[in-house]
Formats: C-alpha cells, structure tokens, sequence
C-alpha cells in the first residue's frame, strides 16, 4: 500500500483565545523555516476578512518548550503556571480518556496477502478507560503521528494475554523508514493475571509515526484475548497552549501540577478540582478515586467472614470473624448485625486423604504404594492392590500447596495483590475482593493423569474426572465459571453457574492425557457479601508429580548442550501463507535446560521471565516443542513471527540401544550409518496429550549418533522421507549427529609407538586409533623418553661373553684332567696294597718286645682290612683314606 499517514497532530498549535476585547482572533506560529526560527500571527475565528489584527511578530524559538505544570501563554508569549484543579505535561501530551478515539489517532486493517480485501470490522475500539485491539486474524494497525522539536519519548500502559494474538510496537518517520529499534521493545511481553505493563520507547526529533500492530495467524476457530492500551503519553513535543482540567474523581492541590491525583477513600471529586470533599463518613463511603458518594448499609451476616488459624504446635486451631474489606456496613443502626467473638480453640481438623500427621502442625503426603484416609498413618497397599493416584480436598485449614488464588480485574490492577479466596475449615470461600466486577480465582494444576495398572490397556476415552461440591449465596448478579487450560494453550470455560445455587456436586470427565490446569473465577455485582462456596474437590488418576525415567549411559551428553534446534521448510497454508518449522529438543530437561518454544521468537525477554516458574501463555516448556514460523516477508510484518507452538514430548521414557521401547519404533532404516563400532542412543518421549488423529497421544524418538566430523553441539535433522519430521502425523524422529555423542574415550581407544634408540635416549609416543569414535574421558599420555642401548653395545657385550665363556672351559678342561690323573694314581695304589694283602700268611700272635712300652713306640703301621663293601665306596668315591703311613723314628716291625 501507499505510505500516507495522518497529519502530524499538534496539540499545542494555536486554538487559545484571548480573553478580553478581543476574541474574534487566536494566535498560532508559523512553520520553522531552515535557521530554526517562526513567527506568531493571529488567525480569525471565522473565516472572512478581517480588519485590525495584530502585526505578525517574531516567535519563540522552534525548540522552546515549557516545564512540565507549565503552558504557553501565546499573547506574551511566556511560560505560565497551571491554575490549580488542572494539570499540563510540558513538553508532552497525555491521552488517558477514551469514550471515543481521540483527535489524531486512526485504525487501519490490513487484509491477509490471500484474501482479496480485509475485514471492516476489525479495528481497535475505545471502552471508555482503555483501548480494545482485534481478536480476528486481520492485521490492525493503531497509528498516531506527532511532530517532535527535540527528543522525546512514548510510553502506554498495556495488557496483552494471549499468544494466539501477535502484538508489536514500531515507529516510521515520515519517509516511511522505520526507525532502529531493538527487539525487546519492538515486541511487547505477554501479560497475566490482567497485569497492566508499562513500555518506553525513545523518539527522536522531527515525525514520529506510532504505530500498535496486532494480528494472528489462527488455525481453526479459535477466540482470542484481545490486546488492551491505554495511558498513552508522549514526551518532546514543542509546546503545549492550554492546561488539561482534572477529571472526576482527582485533583491537583497547587498550581503549576503535571499530574492529577486520585481522591483519597471516603472522598469525592467533580471535573477540574483542586481538591476532594469529604463524605460524610457517619453515613457515606467512597472508593478511592470517586466522583461522589454513596450511603452506606446496615451490616448483615454476610459482611463478615469467619477463617480457621493455622494449626499450632499443640494441634490446635481457632475460627475468627473478620468484617470483608473495605467495610461500608454500620454496625450501630437498627437491625444490623455485629461481629462475633472468636470461638474457642479446637482440635485441627484431620489431613486430606492422602496424607498423614507426623506429630507435627503440618499434613505431609503419603509415601509411593502407601495409602491414609487422613486420620490413620500411612501403611502400604494390600497384596494385590495399589494406591489410587489422585488428590481429595475436603479440609480447608490451609491451602494446599499445588493451589493459587488470585483476584483479576480489567480495569483495576488493586485487587492484583488479594486473596481470591479463602479458607474456612470445612469448605473454602470467595474473598472480599476490591471492587465490583473482580474475578476471584481459584486454581489447582494436574501435571497429568495415570491410570490404574489394571486399566493401563483400556480402550476407553477416560483417564480422569474432577468432582467438587459448590453453592453460591447472592442476592444480586454473580455468576461462578469453571474453567480449564489444557497444556497451558488457552483458558476456556466448561460450565458457569449464575445467582443462589444449592449445595450441589459437578463432575468433569478427562477424555485426553494432558496436563491441566482447573479454574474456578466468582464474579459478582454491586454486592460485596455475595458469596462462593467449595466444600470438596477431588480428581481421580492424576498424577501427584511429573515423573521422568532415569538411565545410566556410558556417554557424556552434557558436551551436546542444553538444547538443539532445527528449521525445515518452507511450507504453505490453505490460504499461501509461507511458514517454516522449528523444532527444540532438550535430551535431559532439568531446571532451566527445558525446551522452550514461544510465540515470538524475537522476544528474548519473554523468555527470560518466565524461567523462574516455569509458567506463561506464551511459551511451551518441555523436553520437545514445535513452532511455526512466519518469515518477514509475510503476513505486513517486519520480522520473522512464531506462534502454535505445540509439545511433542513432556515424558522422558528411557534411552537404549534397542529399536523399540515402550511400543515406540525407532526407524533406523531412514539414516545410512557410516560407523558401525559405536552403536547409535534411542531417547525415546511422549507426550502426555491426546489429539484427534493421535488417541496414545504424540511420541518422539531422537537418535544420537557419535560422528567425528560434527562439533560438540552437532547437527539435527529429520528423515529425508518425513521432512515434516513425522511420517504418521504421531511419531516424530530427529537425528542428532555430534562428536559429542560419541562414547568416553578410555585407555583403549590409543596405542603406543616406539621411536628409534638415538644417544642412549628412546622417545615412546601415544596417538588416538583412527578414526578416533570418543570424546572427553582420559586424556593422552605425555611422550615419554627412557634411556636405550645401541648395537654396538651388544656385540661388545656378546664377544665379552664368549672370551669368558671360552676361558672358563679351558680352565675347566685343565682341572678335571689334572684331578683325574691324581685319582688314577691313588688307585693304583690302592690295587697293589690289595695285591700284598693277599701274599702274607695269617698272623697267630702280635706282641711287643721285651724292653720295649706302647709309649716308647713312634712308627707305626695301622692296617684295616676292608671289606667288600668298603671297597665298593672307596672306587665310587676315587678316594681311599684307610692308609696312614708314620715312618719317622720306626724301631721294630713284629708278625706274628
């Protein structure tokens, strides 16, 4: 389309007339001319010539302004303080009313790049505080142009709840080039709990053309949360010619004011006050920021409400009566009801079914494959039997702590920071709230529902219910919903009741395994006492906490990262609009390591917000999520948008090595594997919900594959038969090839080599085995140098040995032929002493000579006859010691 635009509005050009004779004229200034200066004139009222009006006169200059409280007075031309009871920005303009759209701003559809025209009935719409934006698929662009004669500033108050609807802030000048903007204020943060959020944006001199866009891409009927603004206050213009008066309900006490304070409670206000007027608070009451008074009512019984105190240390607990605040009621006039005394302290009521009391003031929840009805302790399950999952709340002595109250009003962020509701023993109860019109909320989260082992093959559609017992007291309109979020998409309302309800019980079946979120939100009308009652609430088959299984492996798929990405396409609408898909897979999940798919891929700080709790309209947090992805180019936006983001896997099954798992098929045949020594890891997922054409609900299967030519962080991909990842619509596989996952790398996975020996030194080296299939684990070990003997060496040594060697049997030859001489010798010897034996006749007698003693005889021959068996020992042995010879100083030999 054409680039026109608005004229730039000027508040402060001229429209001020002169009080006094003359009042059939106003000034205004001219344009700037190229030095920076202008000039006043007078302009008639009417038009028609008209005689005696002031000469023009030389202006301010072009970048004049005055201070905030201030205004330009164009006959002295001069700043002048605000009178009281009214207010001025300065330099700036402040757009807070909106019965109607204001004087400059236009709303401008664009029609979808398929359809031939766009929707006139899509435009953003004034509601009195507010503006309200689109809730179809059209683009809409809210525009307002302003003149700026030095840097300025915008800033607006906002509400933007869904994601379904895209919602962005930019800014052109008047060539139609759009300003530097960063993302984070290019793109608005989603907003919850009817939080108002406040942006700023920097504007630079000369125009400046705003403009709020919203639009979709909606697939299937779908109503959407519309965008709300207000509050919307430029800063930088060059002056301003008038004060604003104050409207009803806020004053300002001294001149010279830049803003409008709102009357105190029990006060009034009528338009452009200086200050509030007191009620007359005998009889009177009035909201903070009231344009008048109201009479106040009797007390009746429903003004007050009773509350149990926390269980003390002694098990006990009290009822106390408190008046609902703010209190208007009189409790002094006829018929009017007083508050009770507190009653007495009593025994705690018993823990909900499910939970025990461990001698404490607190209910702790039984353990795994135990069961308690409350009051007894937890013991386990018969044999044959398991615990029924689920939670049953029929005691309200303190709120449990998987639920949250709230209050959530439009036009009223004050009641933000209430209860919605409140305990009260055997039943939990609406609030007092703020005002009229609050949403008192009342919320529990189910993370998912499992049904009992012996129904886990059941072909039926139910896997849970929610059953809880109400009643309602009003005596004006009220009206209590029931809602549900499922997998946190968008909130819609299953049953509403309306006025006085008897105690009665509803019940909710669960036809999908998704996790959900329940919602009970009480509004109520003109009648603070008007009440909302829950007795008891109990959900069957839900899970009491997300469970995700647990493996051993023998890798290291932290050095994959935390998440992987993957963008495939493009691929086109029934209506040509082009769009991709991104897919984030996080292996292991874990705080703040889950995959997050948001629908503005361009707003970090969206991202950013919402991991303290996990919690937000507009991201998906889980282990696998789907975008859609709209590309610049497309849709009159200027950068790429997300939105349907959708989670594939939030329960972790188990990884293997093994094809299947829990009935899941990993179809290896669609990925060529080039290394077969290292096997490929199956992490199987599934998600908890159920969709039309999947009824066991979405699952997923990521192969990680050790290849060495990828970095740590990889690369994803999907069969080349699916490129939508799926080919079934149910079953998603991706394939992550990384050197990150291949296997830990151990003492096996190098080898030695031996350098040669070079100066007595040996260098022994380690390398990886080719090719090297491991990552991290032990490191190579350091070369190594040990000392080494060359050849020479060797052959010194060897001939050393074989000199020796060659001695020692010389030596050895010499002694064994000299001792075998000397044997031979003896031998001999011993044969001819043998041989005279024999010859010598026997002797008959041996005596000694006369004259002669034993003492006296000195030579002696001593003879043994041996026997056979010495004569045997004695040849063995080459020796023969039996022979003594003493021949010195012989004196007789005598036989006998």
């Amino acid at each position: 389309h054409s680039c026109c635009h608005p004229c730039p509005h000027r508040r402060g050009d001229g429209m001020l007339c002169i009080q006094g004779l003359r009042t059939d004229y106003y000034y205004e200034y001219t344009e700037c001319d190229s030095t920076g200066s202008r000039w006043r004139v007078a302009i008639p009222q009417r038009a028609g010539s008209c005689t005696g009006l002031p000469e023009p006169v030389r202006g301010t200059e072009c970048t004049f302004s005055c201070k905030a409280g201030e205004f330009l007075e164009m006959s002295a031309q001069e700043c002048t303080q605000c009178a009281a009871g009214s207010y001025s920005l300065g330099s700036g303009i402040r757009f807070d009313q909106w019965d109607s759209m204001p004087a400059g701003f236009s709303s401008l559809a664009s029609p979808l790049e398929s359809s031939p025209h766009g929707d006139g009935s899509s435009s953003w719409v004034p509601q009195g505080n507010y503006l309200e934006s689109n809730r179809d698929e059209c683009t809409v662009s809210l525009i307002y142009a302003v003149h700026l004669k030095k840097q300025g500033s915008v800033s607006f108050d906002y509400q933007y709840p869904d994601n379904n609807l895209l919602f962005e802030f930019f800014i052109q000048n008047d060539q139609c080039q759009e300003m530097d903007q960063s993302t984070d204020t290019k793109w608005l943060k989603l907003t919850n709990h009817g939080e108002w959020a406040t942006h700023t944006v920097d504007l630079k001199s000369g125009t400046n053309i705003l403009y709020w866009r919203t639009g979709g891409v909606l697939m299937g009927a779908k109503v959407v949360k519309p965008v709300l603004l207000k509050n919307v206050q430029i800063e930088g213009v060059a002056y301003t010619s008038e004060c604003f008066p104050c409207k009803p309900g806020t004053f300002s006490r001294v001149p010279g004011s830049s803003t409008c304070e709102a009357c105190p409670r029990d006060t009034y206000s009528g338009h452009g006050a200086s200050s509030c007027t007191p009620c007359n608070k005998t009889t009177q009451y009035a909201d903070e920021g009231a344009a008048m008074c109201k009479q106040r009512p009797p007390c009746s019984k429903k003004d007050y409400f009773q509350i149990h105190t926390a269980c003390d240390h002694e098990g006990k607990t009290q009822v106390i009566y408190k008046w609902m605040e703010p209190k208007i009621c009189l409790e002094n006039v006829a018929g009017a009801e007083t508050l009770p005394p507190s009653g007495e302290r009593e025994q705690c009521p018993p823990c909900n079914p499910g939970f025990y009391n461990n001698d404490t003031a607190t209910c702790s929840p039984c353990p795994p494959g135990t069961f308690s009805d409350g009051i007894k302790s937890c013991a386990p399950c018969p044999a044959g039997t398991e615990p029924t999952l689920g939670y049953e709340y029929k005691w309200w002595n303190v709120l449990p702590t998987n639920m949250k109250t709230s209050c959530f009003n439009v036009g009223n962020s004050k009641c933000d920071y209430m209860n919605g509701w409140e305990v009260a023993g055997d039943h939990i109860q609406s609030g007092a709230g703020s005002s009229d019109n609050d949403y008192l909320i009342l919320n529990i989260h189910v993370p998912g529902f499992k049904l009992p082992t012996s129904m886990s093959g059941h072909s039926g559609t139910e896997f849970g219910r929610i059953t809880f017992e109400f009643e309602t007291l009003c005596t004006a309109d009220c009206e209590l919903y029931f809602m549900m979020d499922v997998n946190r998409k968008s909130t819609t309302v299953v049953e509403s009741w309306e006025k006085t309800k008897v105690r009665q019980t509803y019940t909710h079946v669960m036809k999908k395994n998704a996790s959900v979120s329940y919602t009970w939100a009480f509004q109520r009308t003109n009648q603070p006492s008007d009440v909302s009652a829950t007795h008891y609430i109990q959900i069957v088959n839900a899970l009491l906490c997300e469970h995700h299984g647990n493996t051993t492996l023998t890798f290291d798929l932290s050095l994959l990262g935390p998440v992987g990405s993957l963008m495939n396409g493009p691929s086109f609408t029934s209506k040509g609009t082009k769009y991709f898909r991104q897919f984030n897979i996080s292996l292991c999940g874990g705080q703040g390591r889950m995959a997050v798919c948001t629908d503005n891929v361009t707003d970090i700080s969206i991202t950013d917000s919402l991991r303290e709790k996990g919690e937000g309209a507009n991201a998906v947090k889980t282990f696998i999520c789907q975008s859609t992805i709209i590309p610049a180019s497309g849709h009159g936006f200027h950068t790429a948008l997300s939105s349907q983001s959708i989670n594939l896997a939030d329960t972790f099954l188990g990884a293997t090595v093994d094809e299947t798992l829990d009935g899941i098929r990993a179809r290896l045949d669609h990925y060529p594997k080039a290394y077969t020594k290292v096997p490929d890891i199956n992490l199987y997922y599934r998600s908890l919900e159920a969709t039309q054409s999947c009824e066991s609900g979405r699952s997923a299967v990521v192969t990680l594959r050790c290849n060495p030519e990828k970095g740590t962080e990889g690369e994803l991909s999907v069969p080349s038969q699916c490129p939508a990842g799926t080919c079934d619509g149910c079953t998603f596989h991706f394939l992550w090839e990384s050197s990150g996952a291949c296997p830990t790398c151990t003492e096996r996975d190098y080898h030695q080599i031996e350098g040669a020996c070079k100066g007595g030194h040996q260098d022994l080296l380690y390398v990886w085995t080719e090719p090297k299939l491991c990552m991290g684990g032990v490191t190579l070990p350091e070369k190594k140098s040990v000392l080494c003997e060359g050849m020479e060496f060797w052959i010194r040594l060897g001939a050393g040995l074989g000199a020796f060697t060659a001695v020692l049997l010389v030596s050895l030859t010499c002694y064994f032929w000299k001792k075998n001489k000397r044997l031979e010798y003896k031998y001999s010897r011993l044969v001819m002493s043998a041989n005279k034996e024999c010859e010598m006749p026997g002797a008959d007698s041996c005596a000694v000579m006369e004259g002669e003693n034993e003492g006296d005889i000195e030579d002696e021959v001593v003879y043994t006859k041996p026997s056979l068996l010495g004569k045997l020992k004695a040849i063995a042995s080459k020796k023969y010691e039996n022979v003594q010879l003493n021949s010195s100083h012989s004196k007789a030999l005598v036989w006998s």
